[in-house]
């Protein structure tokens, strides 16, 4: 496989949170776990510019963000994506029709902030074992 072809089963993911601190500290998570960024955005409107100019695959999306929720991100990301799509919502809350809400908008796992790291690696390492499992 040529260095500019992504394998079906590589997690591609992009992080979207209007906090610059949560961004970081979920990259640096995930970058220390031998996990590749392939981009982050603060708000939803980046995101879908971002995704449609690189492959992404893995979304951890942020629930509560200006003009665009990460709900209404999500519903849009799994109507509209040419490949599949895997999910992760992140929020402070954690309100029972939130986390259902994120599930009906096709989010894999939900995790709820502040989290920790071994929180993160588990629900990443879900995505990377369902991907695995499509090829």
């Amino acid at each position: 496989m040529a260095d500019n072809e992504k394998s079906s089963n590589e997690a591609r993911i992009l992080i979207i949170d209007d906090s610059d601190f949560s961004r970081k500290n979920i990259r640096d998570i995930l970058v220390d776990s031998g996990y590749n960024i392939a981009g982050e955005a603060n708000s939803a409107v980046s995101a879908l510019h971002i995704s449609q100019k690189i492959s992404c695959n893995v979304f951890i999306i942020d629930v509560v963000m200006p003009e665009t929720s990460g709900i209404e991100l999500a519903n849009h990301l799994n109507e509209n994506s040419r490949e599949e799509v895997f999910i992760i919502m992140v929020s402070s809350l954690d309100l029972d029709n939130i986390i259902i809400d994120s599930i009906s908008a096709g989010a894999i796992d939900f995790i709820k902030k502040p989290f920790d790291k071994n929180t993160l690696i588990r629900s990443v390492e879900k995505v990377t074992e369902r991907l695995q499992q499509k090829d």
